[in-house]
């Protein structure tokens, strides 16, 4: 789908026709460079290597120097392909956040905040023991049972347990466009995105 790599600049909220305050996140939507234009008789498949933040020269190894030349550009920090892209491009084009509409619908995917180690209750949910009385001791948070005893004799797969939360790659499905500001290449979206201020996000139509 078509779409480009941004940055996540932070949330906030603006208000409606109607008065009601909407929670939106900002996002700094391009300008990113086509790199490399994947085709069906070079790569078995058609797709459009985007480029996106100037990385510092001498950041750069010499592999990704070449690479980045052929297509007239400088060092990027981050880069992503993107699969059936609606329009045609050529190695070296620019787009912009002109891309996108207010209105319309996009899919926003990005590695969400990590956790660390965390339990149950946070991790997976749980609601914890509510009884605190009757020599409740400490185990207020705790996840109970994992098993039966003699049968089956062991802990089924995919058991949700304590262990390392966030850190992973989440997609958000049909945000609404709610502003684009052409000028300062920012995209306004309602609703909240997946990962830290300042990381990097991929915006799909």
């Amino acid at each position: 789908m078509s779409g480009l790599i941004g940055k996540k600049i932070g949330m906030t909220s603006i208000f409606d026709e109607n008065g009601k305050n909407i929670p939106c996140t900002v996002i700094e939507a391009g300008p990113c460079v086509v790199t490399q234009v994947r085709t069906n008789e070079v790569d078995g498949y058609k797709a459009l290597q985007l480029g996106f933040d100037d990385k510092t020269e001498k950041h750069v190894v010499k592999a990704a120097e070449g690479h980045f030349k052929k297509a007239g550009t400088s060092g990027k920090k981050k880069v992503a392909e993107f699969k059936y892209f609606a329009t045609e491009h050529n190695l070296g084009d620019v787009l912009t956040v002109d891309l996108f509409k207010e209105g319309e619908f996009v899919d926003v995917q990005g590695v969400s905040k990590g956790k660390g180690f965390q339990g149950v209750v946070k991790r997976h949910g749980f609601g914890g023991v509510g009884q605190a009385t009757h020599g409740q001791h400490n185990r207020l948070r705790a996840p109970g049972s994992v098993g039966a005893s003699s049968y089956p004799s062991r802990v089924f797969k995919g058991m949700r347990m304590a262990g390392r939360t966030g850190g992973e790659k989440v997609t958000i499905q049909n945000l609404v466009v709610l502003k684009v500001v052409a000028e300062k290449n920012l995209l306004v979206i309602k609703g909240a995105i997946p990962g830290h201020k300042n990381s990097y996000v991929i915006i799909q139509k």
